[in-house]
């Protein structure tokens, strides 16, 4: 018999090596995933405690609704606790006005997350967040982002009232002839990522130092700045920041519109709208090229297939809950389970949701509900979980405290 060469060796240890790696992405489950991620020479989060702690900054139209789900079920996941507004404040913290402590509902404190809408103010959120939080926030390419804005709330936004044709493009022929600073719901109108992260939204085109300086103050305070058009890359920067499971990152879109409500932007309104909104747009520019930075430091090959895991898992989700590898979405006119049925901002605007199969068993029912819920629905149903297990906690105590008096309506 013939000797074995060391090449042989080599090629039967590479053959080894590639059947195993498949094996193991294929069964998936974090144990399998992080052996795979390993022999592929991949970074490999999850091995240490998961971080719990999280400041979710919810932008506006940025796909800010499916990340505050996936925050809301890796909550309920980890029997964790999440901030949520008082009652008077709806379902947002008050906004458009700056964060407060006396924004959030009493007995949903101490918090170990927070993704409610609010404007940012990082020092008024450092009283009632842990010191050690990671503060995360997503942004989306200002044009397709103000495009959704105008569409969204056009019956709410005074300054886009006032367009006599109602058109994106009339607006944008002479913003400042409709808009005013003054104007009801304003913020939604002029530079609404600057708003929301606490800058000052009506500084004008030719200030690029004050874009400049508030890009490095955001870059300061944001451990990950997301970007919608690159979102499950974003949720492998999060896992690895937060050393989570792919499990903990897997997600269903929700909150979007119909395709009819969508309208497609040409080169020239384009320009005009990231001309209007120049510190969006510098913000946008600037954090999309830090996002590949920091992709390409943990290996676009491995990230690919971490994005190819999470599609994979994905596909099953969607197998579970409808039976096949593709949701069933519905106008929300067309959903006649209330706990589905997406908030509507106005006939003219239709977003979507999902229906389940009536044949659906009540485990799998549930499991899916968590993944399809939309804010609406699921911002209640959370809160008072987190109110029933506080009571209960506090009952089981020797000495019960007492809750703060009428904090316990939802």
């Amino acid at each position: 018999m013939r000797p074995v060469t060391k090449l042989q060796k080599i090629a039967v240890l590479l053959l080894f090596v590639i059947f195993a790696v498949t094996f193991l992405l294929h069964y998936g489950g974090p144990f399998n995933w992080n052996i795979a991620f390993f022999l592929l020479g991949c970074p490999m989060p999850g091995l240490t405690t998961k971080h719990t702690n999280v400041v979710f900054l919810k932008t506006h139209k940025t796909a800010s609704s499916t990340m505050q789900s996936l925050l809301f079920r890796f909550v309920e996941r980890h029997n964790l606790t999440m901030a949520f507004p008082k009652r008077s404040c709806g379902l947002q913290f008050c906004y458009s006005s700056f964060f407060s402590p006396d924004f959030v509902h009493p007995d949903t404190l101490p918090a170990n997350m927070i993704t409610s809408h609010m404007r940012f103010r990082k020092t008024a959120l450092q009283k009632v967040m842990p010191e050690d939080s990671k503060y995360i926030t997503i942004l989306r390419e200002p044009a397709s982002m103000f495009e959704s804005l105008f569409s969204y709330y056009s019956s709410y936004v005074q300054s886009f009232k006032e367009v006599p044709d109602g058109s994106l493009k009339t607006f944008l022929d002479d913003p400042l002839r409709y808009y005013g600073p003054n104007k009801g719901y304003s913020s939604y109108a002029h530079n609404t990522l600057t708003f929301d992260l606490g800058g000052e939204n009506d500084r004008p085109a030719a200030d690029v130092a004050y874009a400049h300086d508030f890009v490095k103050e955001v870059e300061k305070v944001f451990s990950l700045v997301m970007i919608s058009e690159y979102f499950d890359e974003s949720l492998v920067l999060l896992r690895h920041l937060l050393s989570w499971d792919l499990e903990d990152i897997v997600y269903l879109k929700i909150n979007a519109r119909t395709e009819s409500s969508k309208k497609k932007l040409s080169p020239d309104l384009v320009a005009k709208i990231r001309s209007w909104n120049s510190i969006d747009a510098y913000l946008y520019d600037y954090f999309n090229a830090t996002l590949w930075v920091k992709l390409s430091d943990l290996g676009l090959d491995c990230v690919a297939e971490e994005v190819k895991l999470l599609h994979q898992a994905q596909e099953r989700l969607m197998t579970t809950c409808f039976g096949r590898e593709s949701p069933m979405e519905r106008p929300g006119s067309q959903i006649k389970d209330s706990d589905l049925r997406p908030w509507q901002p106005s006939n003219k605007v239709g977003i979507v949701g999902y229906v389940l199969p009536e044949n659906i068993d009540q485990e799998t029912r549930a499991l899916c509900l968590r993944f399809i819920m939309p804010e609406v629905s699921y911002t209640p149903k959370l809160l008072r979980s987190q109110l029933q297990r506080r009571r209960q906690s506090l009952q089981n105590q020797t000495t019960v405290k007492p809750l703060s008096s009428g904090t316990l309506s939802v």
